[in-house]
């Protein structure tokens, strides 16, 4: 085990965690729900509640008393399980709102405020289930207050399914109006993957893949405000290089650190310990912004010709420092860019530097995608559905994990602020291309996978 060497150390973290924002994202208890099937949907639900309460139960009181040990912040204590349309298909259910419902309940009494799992994997086309569980979504997350829901559409090995992609425009459309007096917030809970890991521990797009153990805990750490800030002290002439290698240092420590943390809440929970996941996750808070290392880098402002060059760094450095840190990286792992949850992404969409092309065109060199958008309400289905497929055709062709996650809020337009709250953030409602492309996304079918998928 890695432990922190000394008091210089020791003294760095205690100021990363005071004044830059250091802290453990989130740990996220993965949780199998195979062995909660029964044919009467009651009896599974039944089956899945007395599951997470049997292993969630003690998971805040645990993760806080480490929490207070080492003066490390654990911000968010979640749960991912099984997706449910595995699950919910070998029952008698018609409407999954009730494994929804069920989920909403156990992490409402366990004490973590989301859980992720209602989700499907359709990349290589549907099953009866798939099916019932997009139509169940829109109700399913306006009825229930934490639960997140995922689709993964497409994968470089599988091509991407046209026909998902068309129907989850509209379930966004669906999910947004439902939650009208929300500012359409239900559509903040509902993410679509292209490459969808199995053990990412952040939310909206958490579930405990199949291939996975049986309860597992996984862990994100962040600190955006830690990096800033030893960028904000080297020399502005100074070689690109010694940027790299400054970051490549900070991730060191901070993995170090996080994999300490990580590996006793695993232990007092009596839980395996499974991946660090060494994404930079901004916050609203100022100083805690992806953007704002950016600009470091030497660019006026994020979303600067330059931009896409300085995330690519950021990425790489952040991977190869952190490996060599951690026993098991996982997840996403690389820089987010959720635009209403960095105050310099924010900033940035608010005068016009910071585009959705610009946004697409940084998403093929970080994980994840495009991510925690306005977008205007009266946004028509098909453009929703097509700025889904260029993103999916991005992490599909380059092999890597791509997202959507917009909100088109009802009633606002180009201009508009809207106020989110919390870590989700708030928003300028931004500009998009809304030219008909129904013609192709009606069409349909399946996107056959690009050559590089031949491995084998």
């Amino acid at each position: 085990m890695h432990i922190l060497a000394n008091s210089n150390e020791i003294l760095e973290t205690i100021k990363m965690v005071d004044m830059q924002n250091l802290d453990i994202r989130t740990v996220t208890l993965g949780i199998s729900l195979l062995d909660c099937i029964n044919s009467d949907h009651k009896k599974t639900c039944e089956n899945i509640y007395n599951k997470i309460l049997k292993y969630g139960k003690n998971l805040v009181n645990i993760a806080d008393a480490v929490s207070n040990k080492y003066g490390v912040p654990i911000v968010n204590k979640r749960v991912s399980v099984t997706p449910i349309s595995i699950i919910a298909g070998a029952t008698d259910a018609e409407d999954y709102t009730v494994f929804a419902e069920t989920l909403d309940k156990a992490a409402k009494d366990i004490g973590v405020d989301f859980i992720g799992g209602f989700s499907a994997l359709v990349e290589k086309g549907f099953t009866e289930s798939d099916l019932k569980l997009i139509n169940s979504i829109p109700n399913a997350l306006t009825v229930t207050e934490r639960v997140c829901s995922s689709v993964n559409v497409g994968s470089t090995k599988a091509g991407i399914n046209l026909d998902a992609v068309k129907m989850l425009g509209k379930t966004v459309k669906d999910l947004a109006y439902n939650t009208k007096e929300k500012d359409g917030l239900g559509a903040a809970k509902f993410v679509v993957f292209t490459n969808a890991v199995s053990d990412n521990p952040f939310m909206a797009g958490a579930f405990h893949g199949v291939g996975e153990g049986e309860v597992v805990l996984n862990l994100g750490i962040s600190g955006p405000g830690v990096v800033r800030a030893a960028l904000n002290k080297i020399d502005k002439k100074a070689d690109i290089s010694v940027i790299t290698e400054e970051i490549k240092k900070i991730s060191f420590k901070i993995t170090r650190m996080g994999e300490l943390v990580g590996k006793e809440v695993a232990k007092n929970l009596g839980v395996e310990f499974g991946i660090i996941d060494l994404s930079l996750a901004p916050t609203p808070a100022i100083g805690d912004s992806v953007g704002n290392i950016l600009e470091e880098f030497g660019l006026e402002s994020v979303g600067a010709y330059g931009t896409t060059l300085a995330l690519a760094i950021l990425n790489d450095a952040v991977k190869k420092g952190g490996a060599m840190a951690a026993t098991r990286v996982g997840g996403l792992t690389g820089a987010f860019i959720p635009v209403s949850e960095d105050q310099g992404m924010i900033a940035a969409a608010s005068k016009g530097y910071l585009t959705l092309e610009k946004l697409e065109a940084m998403t093929c060199v970080c994980s994840v995608g495009l991510d925690m958008i306005a977008i205007p309400g009266d946004t028509p289905d098909y453009v929703i559905s097509g700025l889904i497929a260029d993103e999916m055709a991005i992490g599909m062709v380059n092999n890597k994990t791509t997202a959507v996650r917009v909100i088109p809020v009802p009633g606002k337009n180009v201009g508009d602020r809207v106020v989110f709250g919390g870590l989700l953030g708030e928003a300028d409602i931004m500009p998009i291309n809304s030219l008909n492309c129904s013609t192709l996304i009606n069409r349909g079918g399946k996107v056959s996978p690009p050559i590089q998928a031949m491995k084998n």
